[in-house]
């Protein structure tokens, strides 16, 4: 087993046992996708590239891909950021 893997471990059990919740404890992001017009990202690392057509956002361990239509970026915060339009896919990268 590799050490990042150890590590991450030992870090989710660590915020179960203090009832951290995962998102804070494991440096992960949290994702809320309304319907598929509207895609919040808290967490993130920044913005990675943007066009009406994609949005990639950096994010803990990989990125976040999100492709579609008309998109737009909204809030755009050090730690949260909504995308809108029409969503048509989302990946982890």
């Amino acid at each position: 087993m590799a050490w990042r893997d150890v590590k991450r471990k030992v870090k989710r059990r660590f915020s179960e046992i203090l009832e951290i919740p995962g998102d804070v404890a494991l440096d992960l992001p949290k994702i809320i996708l309304v319907g598929n017009i509207q895609l919040f990202i808290e967490n993130h690392r920044g913005i990675l590239e943007y066009s009406p057509d994609g949005v990639r956002v950096s994010v803990g361990e990989g990125e976040v891909a999100v492709e579609g239509e008309n998109l737009i970026l909204r809030n755009v915060l050090p730690d949260e950021l909504c995308v809108e339009g029409k969503i048509c896919s989302l990946r982890f990268v």
